[in-house]
């Protein structure tokens, strides 16, 4: 795998595409408005409002070259298999002390969320997760201890 490549889902692949359209389009328009008007507000050095919209339009710009770089990088990968764990792969777990099951989407590093149920493939889950079929264990290593996991069930 190249280092520079970014792993992306096809629905992360959207996502980013999409989002760039929105930051490209509308959002730099309502920037350019936000900026006109606190313009006309006359002194800039100590207009607040015209500060705040110049640094959110260099985060906004910043944010733009990212997701450039990242679908520049980007390599999307094909449909996950439910035979074993990969990218792609929607696992469900179950928690062996708390005896909860769990599901998480296994993705690329950008497009990882956990309050969204998506861990990126690089993450300690993530990596003892990776080939694993059903039926298999799996132990991570977290602050708070190890914690034991059983791969219930694959969905592709």
């Amino acid at each position: 795998m190249v280092s520079d490549e970014v792993i992306l889902t096809a629905e992360g692949l959207a996502q980013l595409e999409q989002e760039l359209e929105e930051l490209k389009t509308v959002k730099r328009r309502e920037l350019a408005a936000r900026i006109k008007t606190a313009i006309s507000y006359g002194d800039l050095k100590e207009n607040s409002e015209y500060h705040s919209a110049k640094e959110e339009q260099a985060f906004m710009e910043t944010r733009i070259l990212t997701i450039d770089r990242m679908l520049k990088k980007a390599r999307v990968v094909k449909s996950a298999s439910s035979d074993a764990v990969s990218v792609g792969s929607v696992v469900v777990l179950r928690d062996r002390e708390f005896d909860e099951t769990i599901e998480y989407r296994i993705v690329g590093p950008a497009e990882a969320d956990v309050m969204a149920s998506k861990i990126s493939y690089e993450s300690p889950l993530g990596k003892a997760l990776m080939g694993k079929a059903v039926g298999e264990s799996v132990s991570v290593d977290a602050p708070m201890g190890t914690i034991q996991y059983e791969l219930l069930e694959i969905k592709a």
